[in-house]
């Protein structure tokens, strides 16, 4: 039976005006060179300069000077390295140096695509059959560099998204990393990370059971820093100081609209990427809510498995996950948790979907096989389109499937509420396929959704069209539940 599917005419495409000052190093001793040519400047060059460079980014920006002295203050080492008396240089020339390490980065210029949408925090002021909701994009710029990106619109009665102004700036946030770490713990996802164990040892085997992140990242940088360092060693120790960093915090300041806050990645697990956030409203046992969020962080060499969680879009907490079931990519957690533990999908294997369950929402293991490839439009791979909706006839998840010439489709499986292992029904035919005017874009023949909600009782698809642009599609619930009951 096929679901009648409704696409609707919005798109969001990438917009190459949207930048962020980034930090720029070109390598240690050209940066050397670099600030021994600023130094030969006199004050009043210095000025002119400056005032040059403010004029043209200053509009672009909120508080370059800010940005320009954080940068400089990045390469105070290398600065001091030079015999140079680092507090007795000028402002203006402090900025000077740091607008030479800033660079503008245009965060969306490639593609805005895997959207998910989640119902937003604050739902006063609408109207009768209104939902305000937060969709995120992943953002893919120069070099393939993904990050996570906010949009904020109204849903209105008839299902239509009317989306709010995007702001005129982009804010990167303030990061506090994690300073204290379980050696136990570390140690494990150390071994789940495959990190070879020899060098593990040499490096940690001093360390107390509760360490300090400072003391590592001593130890990590003092070793890295010898020129005759074997390339094993490197990549081992380089592994170890990337999970290190991959525990941190995130504060966006208040005065900042959402569409300006850019989740760009942060830590060396990140660097090539932040990919296809599942966002979810999260509804805990004592009805607390938060919003979390499964992403891929991406160094790349080797992927990390992570989870982000947020009770205002301006904190965000965000931290590896553990076990052996958090592996590979399309992690999606469940809404609530099912006989008072976390649930998790995933496909650990690259291949099939699985479920899994946990006392912790870090730490996976014991993962269930739950689907495997069926119909021709998904035999290469099945996995999950974001995290469960709740209905009161099951789980709806929705899927996505690989089949001939990589083309992605994206299906629908409903499954029990006690107990999510059993499949209840699953659509024999995609609920969406690329059409022809879909079909071109950075890779062809793909519609791929990060995570979708129920409103007015129909399904809001958000799905990404060729990993370029993305829309959204809506889907009457009493015709895709009678579908999906009588599936089998």
């Amino acid at each position: 039976m096929r679901v009648s599917v409704i696409r609707k005419e919005i798109k969001f495409t990438p917009d190459s005006r949207r930048v962020v000052a980034r930090y720029f190093m070109n390598g240690y001793e050209r940066t050397q060179q670099m600030v021994a040519r600023i130094m030969i400047l006199d004050e009043k060059q210095v000025l002119q300069t400056l005032e040059q460079t403010l004029r043209e980014f200053a509009r672009r920006h909120r508080n370059i000077s800010a940005v320009f002295f954080r940068h400089c203050e990045k390469i105070r080492p290398v600065i001091e390295a030079m015999k140079i008396d680092y507090e007795g240089l000028s402002l203006d020339r402090k900025m000077l140096i740091g607008s030479y390490c800033t660079m503008e980065y245009a965060i969306e210029s490639a593609a805005i695509f895997n959207p998910s949408i989640v119902e937003d925090f604050d739902q006063t002021g609408l109207a009768a059959g209104e939902k305000r909701v937060v969709i995120s994009f992943r953002a893919t710029g120069e070099g393939h560099i993904s990050s996570i990106v906010f949009r904020r619109g109204i849903l209105d009665k008839d299902n239509n998204l009317h989306i709010m102004k995007i702001g005129n700036h982009i804010d990167k946030a303030e990061i506090e990393h994690k300073t204290l770490f379980n050696k136990e713990r570390f140690l494990t996802k150390l071994s789940e990370m495959h990190t070879t164990d020899k060098y593990i040892v040499q490096i940690m085997q001093d360390l107390p059971d509760e360490f300090e992140f400072a003391v590592l990242k001593n130890i990590l940088n003092t070793s890295l820093s010898d020129p005759l360092i074997r390339e094993e060693r490197k990549t081992a120790l380089q592994e170890i100081l990337w999970l290190a960093n991959s525990f941190y915090d995130l504060q966006f300041k208040h005065d900042s609209d959402i569409t300006e806050r850019v989740i760009f990645p942060i830590s060396d697990s990140e660097s090539r990427g932040i990919e296809d956030a599942r966002f979810v409203r999260f509804v805990d046992d004592d009805d607390s809510v938060r919003v979390m969020a499964t992403y891929t962080a991406y160094n790349g060499h080797t992927i990390l498995p992570k989870l982000i969680s947020t009770e205002d879009f301006y904190s965000f907490r965000v931290m590896p996950l553990h076990g052996a079931g958090a592996q590979n990519k399309n992690l999606a957690l469940f809404p609530r948790k099912i006989k008072g533990k976390y649930a998790m999908l995933a496909r650990i294997d690259g291949v099939n979907n699985y479920i899994m369950y946990s006392e912790r929402a870090t730490q996976w293991n014991d993962p269930i096989l739950l689907q495997k490839p069926r119909f021709t439009w998904e035999l290469t791979q099945i996995g999950n389109c974001g995290s469960p909706l709740w209905t009161a006839e099951g789980w709806l998840v929705i899927t996505h499937g690989v089949g001939t010439m990589r083309r992605y489709c994206i299906g629908a499986s409903l499954f029990d509420l006690d107990d999510p292992s059993k499949e209840i029904g699953r659509l024999t035919e995609p609920l969406l396929s690329p059409l022809e005017d879909e079909r071109e874009g950075y890779v062809p023949n793909v519609v791929y959704s990060c995570g979708a909600i129920i409103h007015n009782n129909s399904l809001i698809l958000p799905y990404a069209v060729s990993d370029y642009s993305s829309t959204y599609a809506v889907v009457d619930m009493v015709e895709l539940l009678d579908a999906l009951k009588n599936s089998n």
